[in-house]
């Protein structure tokens, strides 16, 4: 096996996935802490910090950080998600020792310049802004606080614009110390690269690093309902969102085969009946985002104004008919799309690299590949039948943005879903 784990005397992981036969090395630090660890009146802490890691260190200015990842053809990023931190690079193998310490210098001494606090303060409330301005994009962030209500899981990652004006430097400072310990961190690494080495550099760059327990986030619980904003648009963003299951439920791999089947590609059912058949729409599919105690199953679609009367009728007819019906051909081409997915991402030392890190944070261990599609195979007709009942018998979640005018009211969708 390519994959190597070792722990750190102070709890930090260090993880690396061995590809001999390529030139390049991802890596990073990945901190299981996220926008569901920040209390209400600091949301958008998590994102604001990640910014304002790579706007400088005691050693580096922004420029020198760009500058030198650059200088060797390499590459610097980050992002924040709802329960984890990343801070990434990838470089030419020969590199990577450099990448590395790039990178601990901007996850451990940040120093939060109150001038670029000020700046990124306003890069970040632009960032807001637009996504505001695109009605796909913010539509998702709508279904998931309507399903998780005044819980951290249902709170914009990007953070609400009031609290990203105020946040202080000193707030920026206590959330870090709070939550990045090295017991809550995995540095992993894929592509050229030797396990023993890597583990040598950890240690040097994160081997004095405090554990710091943090807080644990809240369980989510899912509460779902209605939310719709009449904007004067071309279409209406319609997602019809339902309880889904976490990355440990048995039926976690069940519920990535019904996405597919109902809405995962052109040859999808909702695809072929919304689209191909009636013409309704442009764009629709169908997602299942989870987390590590709960998801989100939904169904995204763009329509017009006088269409949508007609679609969500149509959309909650197909998720009650694979209650009743799951063909065969279907359900081996739906395994089939996701098993190459899967396999495809193994192509990239930066898709492995996350991967593993990510693995680790969730499951605590690294998951082979063959056992992942193994997961996948094993759900059958019956498995998809009985996820989709459950889910036929649930609480919606509607939210709509655009000419809403007639899209259905709440209670005529909910009555499709009663139990």
């Amino acid at each position: 096996m390519s994959i190597r784990v070792t722990q750190l005397d102070n709890g930090l992981t260090v993880a690396t996935d061995t590809i001999p036969h390529v030139e390049t090395v991802a890596l990073g630090a990945f901190v299981g802490v996220g926008t569901r660890h920040e209390p209400a009146e600091l949301n958008g802490v998590a994102h604001l910090l990640e910014h304002m890691a790579l706007k400088g260190t005691e050693r580096r200015s922004a420029r020198d950080i760009a500058e030198e990842i650059e200088n060797v053809g390499g590459q610097i990023n980050a992002y924040t998600g709802r329960e984890s931190t990343a801070f990434h690079a990838k470089v030419l193998k020969e590199h990577a020792e450099l990448a590395l310490d790039i990178v601990a210098d901007v996850v451990r001494n940040p120093r939060f310049d109150p001038d670029e606090l000020e700046r990124e303060r306003q890069v970040i409330l632009q960032e807001i802004g637009q996504a505001h301005d695109t009605p796909d994009d913010i539509i998702f962030d709508h279904v998931q606080e309507v399903a998780f209500p005044d819980q951290g899981v249902g709170r914009p990652v990007l953070g609400r614009a009031a609290n990203v004006a105020s946040l202080s430097r000193d707030e920026l400072m206590g959330y870090m110390r709070l939550h990045y310990g090295a017991q809550r961190m995995v540095v992993a690494a894929a592509g050229k690269i030797d396990h023993d080495r890597f583990v040598e550099l950890a240690q040097a760059k994160f081997g004095d690093m405090p554990r710091t327990d943090g807080a644990d986030a809240e369980t989510a619980r899912y509460v779902g309902g209605d939310f719709r904003e009449s904007r004067p648009l071309e279409q209406v963003h319609v997602i019809l969102g339902l309880p889904g299951v976490g990355y440990r439920d048995p039926d976690y791999y069940t519920a990535a085969v019904l996405a597919t089947l109902l809405g995962g590609g052109m040859s999808s059912r909702l695809f072929q009946k919304v689209r191909e058949e009636r013409g309704l729409v442009y764009t629709v599919f169908a997602f299942h985002a989870a987390a590590t105690d709960s998801g989100l199953f939904g169904v995204y679609a763009g329509t017009g104004a006088h269409e949508v009367a007609e679609l969500l009728p149509v959309v909650c007819g197909e998720i009650a008919d694979v209650v009743n019906t799951v063909d065969e051909a279907e359900l081996d081409r739906a395994r089939a799309q996701l098993k190459a997915s899967i396999l495809m991402s193994q192509e990239s030392t930066s898709g492995r690299c996350e991967q593993l890190a990510n693995h680790l944070l969730v499951y605590g261990r690294p998951v082979p590949t063959d056992e992942i599609v193994q997961g996948i195979e094993a759900v059958d007709g019956e498995a998809v039948r009985r996820l989709a009942a459950r889910l036929a018998a649930s609480r919606p979640t509607l939210t709509s943005l655009g000419p809403v005018e007639a899209v259905e009211s709440f209670d005529t969708v909910a009555s499709r879903f009663a139990a």
